[in-house]
């Protein structure tokens, strides 16, 4: 016997279309507005059919009142796109995603020569000073809001490289691999991972430039996060190891990378490492002394490595083990860290549904759900999006049912 149709039936209940019968009115009506036409309907049994096993393909009319009413076009509504099916603006994205991809690079890459300047070595200094007011106005912005500061001062950054000579130089392009690593951050917590891996290698270029093995390091540990979004353990366990095989590194890049590995120990499932490298990392924590701007979330991030070991349990299905971790964690983490306080609450909640606590998953929920609105971070739409997978086994349930109304307005913003 086929799956049912979930993806329609999570849909409707996001809409407040509590039962079949009253989707079938509700998009009546809503395409009698939309189309002008006082004679279109849906029936009841034709709405049961689509959350059914085999929901067919609605006419392309109909098609197009369910993306107005619900913001999703049917391929995306659980139903089978028939061959030659293409949605009315498929071509608009496709014109929107190259627009975005020439804006991106063209932050990056200036052409052409530029005229000569004299660069006085206090920009560096300078430059370094930014960096960490931008750390610090992440926390309270979110992405959005410093892509285009950062990025254009990158491209400063950049311009300054080809007139500066000798340690200036170098000191100037070691500024600017921590510039171009917090925009491919920026573009990771946006939920563009496209643009995130192309500044992640920006990041890695200038790094191997500036001849920094320290940066170098930080770059394959940047390039592995993105990796670990795009659930490939294996990626990022090779990217992390490359860069531990250096022992010129800082404690400080040792750390990052041990934790990033433990990342990828968890999506390869392997739970043994994940805690020997977590453990290792915590070693070194004492031993961080280094005067760099960048990198520096182990310093700042309370319970750093705890939040990562949390993390990594909980994408090994181990509930309870991260639902004890993360009300830890969240007894420590301030107020004014809300961006990473919703993720680590998206987190939490899902947790305890791995726990089997249904109830306390949607109460956590809910503050997280505020915070997600409020910040429009994707990462922690990502987080909640997990979340209803997780709790899938209470969909039917009034349980399941609150949750669907505690998501809604994240989803109706996503």
């Amino acid at each position: 016997m086929g799956r049912r149709n979930d993806a329609l039936r999570a849909a409707r209940l996001r809409a407040g279309w509590r039962s079949m019968d009253a989707a079938a009115a509700a998009l009546s009506t809503h395409g009698q507005r939309f189309l002008d036409d006082r004679s279109y309907e849906v029936s009841a049994r034709t709405w049961r059919r689509w959350e059914g096993t085999q929901p067919g393909w609605p006419s392309e009319e109909t098609a197009t009142v369910l993306h107005d009413a619900l913001g999703r076009w049917p391929e995306d509504l659980g139903f089978r796109a028939p061959a030659g099916w293409i949605r009315p603006e498929a071509h608009q994205e496709a014109d929107m995603k190259r627009r975005t991809f020439v804006n991106v690079t063209a932050a990056a890459l200036l052409p052409g020569p530029v005229a000569k300047q004299r660069v006085d070595p206090a920009l560096i200094d300078y430059f370094q000073q930014q960096l960490e007011g931008h750390y610090r106005a992440d926390m309270f912005l979110g992405p959005h809001d410093l892509i285009g500061t950062v990025s254009a001062q990158y491209q400063l950054i950049d311009k300054l490289v080809r007139s500066a000579q000798g340690e200036t130089r170098r000191g100037i392009l070691r500024v600017g691999a921590a510039y171009a690593a917090l925009v491919g951050w920026l573009y990771q917590d946006a939920g563009d991972l496209g643009a995130a891996s192309f500044w992640r290698g920006i990041t890695q270029e200038i790094a191997a430039r500036s001849r920094d093995p320290h940066l170098v390091g930080y770059s394959l540990v940047n390039l592995a996060q993105v990796r670990t979004d795009l659930g490939d353990g294996h990626g990022v366990i090779d990217l992390c190891e490359a860069a531990l095989d250096d022992d010129r590194l800082f404690p400080k890049v040792r750390v990052m990378a041990m934790q990033q590995q433990a990342h990828g120990a968890s999506l390869t499932g392997d739970r043994t490492a994940v805690d020997q490298l977590i453990d290792t990392a915590g070693g070194l924590l004492s031993r961080v002394d280094d005067d760099l701007p960048w990198g520096n979330a182990c310093r700042r991030t309370p319970g750093y490595l705890e939040v990562q070991r949390a993390t990594c349990y909980g994408r090994l299905g181990l509930g309870r083990e991260a639902e004890s971790l993360w009300s830890q964690v969240l007894a420590v983490v301030p107020a004014t860290a809300r961006r990473d306080r919703g993720v680590y609450l998206a987190r939490h909640a899902t947790a305890a549904a791995g726990a089997r606590e249904p109830e306390q998953a949607v109460e956590i929920a809910r503050a997280a759900a505020e915070i997600a609105v409020e910040t429009g971070s994707a990462r922690m739409r990502r987080e909640l999006v997990t979340l209803e997978r997780a709790m899938r086994p209470w969909h039917d349930s009034p349980v399941g049912r609150d949750l669907a109304d505690v998501l809604a307005p994240v989803n109706e913003g996503s």
